[in-house]
């Protein structure tokens, strides 16, 4: 039998802070441990909203399966959780540029990928182009869809089983879905590859519906999925590392060297991590 709403309970009124209406109809079962609204730092962004807070986070580590009741709950909840990475900077010393989810709307996985990819051939020389390898000069554009291989909630779960083992603080983000979080956070580690985050989160809303992704943790300047429906085939997961490169070329450079090599790392995971220098 399913919990009723009035069994949930009403959103306690400092997680209301975070949706403008105050959380009205929303509701949450989960007993929360101590924690409190981060709001951005005016001082760090001079574009981060100042109406509401950012998100919620937790004093202390949580537990991976409090994690899995949140990600359940979110339908009624409207707070996506995120385990995060325990480190003072950038959650609690507020260095965020939080943005609304709506401005996601405006940008496109396809487009995006194109931009890096052409701006990346413009500035480099042809004998580097063996980095991208078949394609050279020449964008693939996004992938195929992948086939799911199990409910993509389930292997979230599991996956914040091995997130939570490195003793990670809790957030709560008011966000329709996962993917909105880094803009609606306004997480900031891959600075150095993109000045604004939110062209990112247009991809993590694409690989969602494309490999049944879901963002169970962030870092300073990391991030980890789990990954429902991952390419199997050497020739997909080719074209994957394509897309992955755009979005993260550091985790393509510097662990595999090229995209042919980072392939091989991701046919068939049901994870990707990615790390920003």
């Amino acid at each position: 039998m399913g919990m009723s709403d009035c069994e949930r309970g009403q959103l306690p009124p400092l997680l209301g802070q975070l949706f403008a209406d105050g959380g009205q109809g929303r509701s949450i079962a989960a007993e929360l441990p101590p924690g409190d609204v981060v709001w951005a730092d005016p001082d760090y962004s001079r574009f981060a909203l100042d109406h509401l807070p950012a998100f919620w986070l937790s004093d202390e580590a949580v537990p991976a399966d409090l994690w899995t009741r949140l990600r359940v709950e979110h339908e009624h909840s409207g707070l996506w959780p995120v385990l995060l990475e325990d480190s003072v900077q950038p959650w609690s010393a507020g260095q965020i540029a939080p943005d609304t989810a709506a401005e996601i709307d405006n940008y496109r996985a396809d487009a995006f990928m194109a931009e890096v990819w052409s701006d990346w051939v413009e500035r480099t020389h042809a004998d580097q182009l063996d980095l991208l390898a078949p394609y050279g000069p020449q964008c693939p554009g996004p992938a195929p869809a992948g086939d799911l291989i199990a409910d993509p909630g389930v292997v979230a779960d599991w996956y914040a089983g091995m997130v939570a083992e490195r003793r990670t603080p809790l957030g709560l983000v008011a966000a329709e879905r996962g993917a909105d979080v880094l803009a609606v956070m306004g997480w900031q580690g891959a600075l150095n590859h993109n000045e604004w985050m939110v062209p990112l989160a247009a991809v993590l809303r694409s690989w969602e519906d494309r490999f049944g992704v879901r963002v169970v943790g962030l870092g300073f300047n990391t991030l980890d999925l789990s990954v429902a429906a991952p390419p199997v085939t050497p020739e997909h997961a080719l074209h994957v590392a394509a897309e992955h490169w755009t979005f993260c070329p550091d985790s393509v450079t510097y662990s595999s060297g090229t995209l042919i090599d980072y392939a091989e790392r991701i046919a068939g995971r049901n994870a990707w991590s990615f790390w920003w220098d």
